[in-house]
């Protein structure tokens, strides 16, 4: 959709999206992937915190979401200057959904050990926690030393921007329960969750059990556990409107509510900036706004 990614496009998406009563704008990270990823199903991308500075400036209400920041790429002292600035320019309004990454080509281009993804992953959410909790961080990495480093302005939001965890294993769970703010799963078949490196999760009850498990971990760690937000996206996120029209079945959203989910990701074609507005429109008429009517006559 190169319409989306120019100044106009990105305008007019944004503000339908606030118009049509989403709770938030998302943009996924993929700064240097394959070619090979690319036209086997892959997907185009703007820089995610950069694209939701410019959302932020054409909105005033609407959540900004990275979905997901892959961590590891990254500096994590540079990541949070660039987080604390996207949030105070936003009036608060970011949510950092982080992930390890997948893409082991994307790894190599980008000069990042591959196999210590989860070692950055960790120090990143550590770095990110402490910078602005205290008046000044000291520490090192397999990426950085700091002495007494400062990072002025911090986030509007304090401590700290929320931060949810992606992936559906147990380890993105006991990270989520020790660090996090959410946790954001995919319900996905066997043949996803090997391509993205990540364990299956297939049904909404697979999904209450893991949201179980995480609630158990959250406790664990001192934490209450009603306190962590769960964002799902499922093979039913996708959303098309007019001739053979397709909707996530009411039944659907049930059940994910009832297995502990409290956000679902919606994702609108991406063949034209027109077919997605009208995908916007038809999702916040026939959707958001019937369930919000429902649930405040309760």
């Amino acid at each position: 959709m190169p319409e989306l990614y120019g100044p106009e496009g990105l305008r007019a998406f944004a503000r339908a999206a606030e118009e049509a009563g989403f709770d938030a704008i998302a943009f996924t990270e993929h700064p240097a992937p394959s070619g090979k990823w690319l036209t086997s199903g892959g997907h185009a991308t703007l820089d995610p915190l950069d694209a939701l500075a410019y959302c932020a400036a054409v909105t005033d209400r609407l959540r900004l979401m990275t979905y997901l920041m892959v961590l590891p790429y990254h500096s994590p002292l540079m990541a949070a200057k660039r987080i604390a600035t996207v949030d105070r320019l936003s009036g608060g309004r970011l949510t950092i959904c982080a992930g390890g990454g997948y893409l082991r080509s994307e790894f190599n281009a980008l000069g990042v050990d591959f196999e210590r993804r989860g070692e950055l992953f960790d120090q990143a959410l550590d770095v990110l926690r402490d910078l602005w909790t205290d008046e000044s961080y000291t520490g090192e990495g397999l990426r950085y030393t700091a002495h007494g480093t400062v990072s002025t302005p911090g986030p509007v939001q304090v401590p700290h921007p929320p931060v949810w965890i992606g992936g559906n294993g147990r380890n993105a769970r006991r990270r989520a329960a020790r660090a996090a703010q959410g946790w954001s799963p995919l319900l996905n078949s066997a043949g996803m969750a090997a391509t993205t490196r990540t364990t299956a999760l297939s049904t909404p009850a697979d999904l209450a059990a893991a949201v179980a498990e995480l609630r158990h971990f959250a406790a664990e760690a001192g934490r209450d556990p009603s306190s962590l937000e769960v964002q799902v996206q499922t093979p039913h996120s996708d959303v098309r409107p007019g001739e053979g029209a397709h909707l996530p079945r009411r039944d659907h959203l049930e059940e994910l509510a009832d297995a502990g989910a409290t956000w679902f990701v919606v994702r609108v074609p991406g063949s034209s900036l027109d077919e997605a507005l009208r995908a916007l429109e038809y999702y916040g008429r026939e959707v958001i706004a019937k369930w919000r009517s429902e649930r405040s006559g309760r």
